[in-house]
């Protein structure tokens, strides 16, 4: 799905702004059919659960409606009227004036409507949009509806961060021609031959026949290749890689042209050269090792809760920049667009997740402590769960296929890989995302419980990543046998698969401000001794490519007595000042960093 672009033939609009906005509960059965009856507004884009005073709304479980005016502006007669919502966390209903136009399951990805049909240049129309924010066994991320004694309704769930919902990101009025490019691919490579020039195969596909020319520009806006068809190749010669903190981006200008070969519609679709590849135990961009540095990180901030805000985006990237870091997972569901596209833009290196976190019942029997039940099964994680599964892979990959920061897909966080029925959940899933995109490695990241003696899956996947948390929820407090165990956990995965190995989580919780001499959880200082732990212990093995911290700042989980504000294993505060351990990890990273290996070199010897 291409993403909407002012271009020589299309404009857009920005919806963005103070939308009306009520939940189900205080509204009549058919909202969309008329002005909604409330006094509330929230902003798009935003979670609108931190906003309001009222408790219950934040937690409400159900539909929420926003409703605003929208003009199509008069020059669009003749062309396609289209609504893009980035973001509907977690399913959505959309009307305009009172005609149903779209509905979408999966709360990270886009979806449109045409809605050509129902408005008409320079006139207003009634746009309704009900947002549900219900977690099933059947939805991705999974969880379940209970209802207490009184009658309400309460949504739990096994992922540790908070259910955020609404519209986090923006919403986009945009026309398009009649004939219309629908979709582009690109995929790049450099020539075996020649190292100097890059290749560019290209897909271009519309929605009804026509003819197809393609250009390639340079960052000064140079035509450096060109070609004609719906499909082909490109070669650029001289072609400046993107490589990681170094990037440079091209723009691939694609012209559908009518039977007088006028030009009809155009698109432009920024892309970087580079090639990823997995050799052995080693990760290689552009034919050189990677490692990886860096942080899962969250779309997470006071009162926006997960809606997107380009100050937080610039400063983040800023202090991951200050701290050396070259790389992030977008733990746990794929981020906005713009997120994307900055790392695009500034060499960050990206590994794509889905929204697939919580499938594993047994986090579920350690917190509550009751019964264990199998995690997939007829009743718990079945075909429906692995449907909506495979859909989110779909969007995620039609989403972000083109963006040269991503570098590996990961298609799940901590399943219960361990337990019967894991390869049958799974390896089909994984055929999936190599028949979608057969050029980028996959992964997904292996939970506590899954060790290589036990997991089901490892073998299916090209990068083992693995989360381990040696010295917090095991051997809390004794770091000495927190990293034996963990060198020899990572030992073990090393020797029985022969894969490259990253840490995808490793992390303590850390009060900002509390101190000690001694080896005491939550204090600054035991933080920091817990990530030089680690650090030791990777460090002593061959095969081990990269370690992304947990967390890059704190963020708000789900009340309860098990968190205390919220998740506090981030080496910056929620509102972005760094702890001890911020300054720990840039002393390490910016030394690696200063380690420039030869071709072929790791570059921690």
């Amino acid at each position: 799905m291409l993403k909407p672009r002012s271009t020589p033939t299309r404009e857009l609009v920005n919806l963005d702004g103070l939308w009306r906005f009520a939940v189900a509960t205080t509204t009549d059965g058919e909202p969309w059919t008329g002005p909604l009856d409330t006094r509330l507004e929230a902003p798009v884009p935003a979670s609108y659960n931190d906003l309001f005073t009222d408790s219950a709304i934040r937690d409400h479980v159900g539909w929420v409606w926003y409703q605003r005016q929208v003009r199509v502006p008069r020059g669009w007669a003749g062309e396609r009227v289209v609504l893009r919502f980035d973001a509907a966390t977690h399913g959505a209903k959309v009307y305009v004036g009172d005609v149903l136009v779209a509905e979408h399951v999966g709360g990270y990805t886009p979806f449109e409507a045409d809605v050509t049909e129902h408005v008409r240049p320079g006139e207003e129309f009634r746009l309704t949009v009900g947002v549900n924010n219900e977690l099933t066994n059947r939805t991705i991320p999974p969880g379940s509806i209970t209802v207490t004694q009184d009658g309400r309704r309460k949504q739990t769930y096994l992922h540790d961060f908070y259910n955020y919902a609404g519209l986090a990101r923006s919403v986009w009025l945009y026309c398009k021609p009649a004939v219309h490019i629908d979709d582009i691919t690109i995929v790049t490579g450099i020539d075996g031959a020649d190292e100097t020039v890059g290749t560019v195969e290209y897909s271009v596909e519309t929605n009804s026949p026509a003819a197809v020319r393609v250009r390639a520009l340079d960052a000064d806006g140079m035509e450096v290749a060109a070609g004609e068809g719906a499909n082909g190749t490109l070669r650029i010669t001289d072609v400046k890689l993107w490589r990681p903190g170094a990037a440079c981006l091209y723009d691939l200008v694609v012209e559908a042209r009518g039977d007088d070969g006028e030009v009809v519609d155009t698109y432009t679709e920024p892309f970087g050269v580079r090639t990823v590849e997995v050799r052995g135990t080693q990760f290689l961009i552009n034919g050189e090792p990677f490692y990886f540095t860096g942080f899962g990180k969250h779309e997470d901030s006071p009162v926006r809760g997960k809606g997107h805000d380009d100050a937080y985006l610039v400063h983040d990237f800023q202090l991951m920049e200050w701290i050396g870091a070259n790389s992030f997972r977008t733990a746990h569901y794929p981020y906005a667009e713009e997120v994307m596209e900055f790392a695009d833009r500034h060499g960050i290196v990206v590994i794509d997740e889905t929204a697939a976190v919580g499938l594993n019942l047994a986090v579920e029997s350690g917190l509550l402590g009751t019964p264990p039940r199998p995690t997939f099964s007829d009743d718990t994680f079945n075909d429906d769960t692995r449907a909506a599964h495979a859909q989110a892979i779909r969007e995620l990959i039609s989403r972000d296929k083109n963006h040269p920061s991503v570098v590996m897909w990961c298609i799940a966080n901590e399943p219960a890989s361990n337990e019967e029925g894991a390869r049958e959940y799974f390896e089909p899933l994984v055929a999936l995302t190599r028949k979608l995109d057969p050029t980028r490695p996959v992964t997904y990241a292996a939970v506590m419980f899954a060790t290589h003696e036990n997991d089901r899956i490892a073998d299916l996947f090209d990068v083992l990543c693995i989360n381990r948390y040696y010295g917090w929820y095991i051997a809390t407090g004794d770091l000495a046998t927190a990293e034996a165990y963990l060198e020899g956990d990572l030992r073990g995965w090393a020797e029985k698969f022969g894969k490259p190995i990253m840490m995808s989580e490793y992390g303590a919780d850390t009060q900002p401000g509390l101190h000690s001499v001694w080896d005491t959880p939550w204090t600054e200082e035991y933080q920091v001794a817990y990530l030089e732990a680690n650090h030791r212990a990777f460090d002593r093995i061959d095969a081990f490519i990269g370690e992304h911290v947990w967390n890059f700042a704190d963020f708000q989980t789900a009340n309860g007595i098990h968190r205390v504000g919220g998740n506090k294993k981030g080496v910056f505060t929620r509102e972005r000042l760094p702890k001890a351990a911020a300054h720990a990890l840039r002393a390490r990273w910016t030394s690696l960093n200063d380690r420039k290996p030869a071709h072929g070199d790791d570059h921690r010897s």
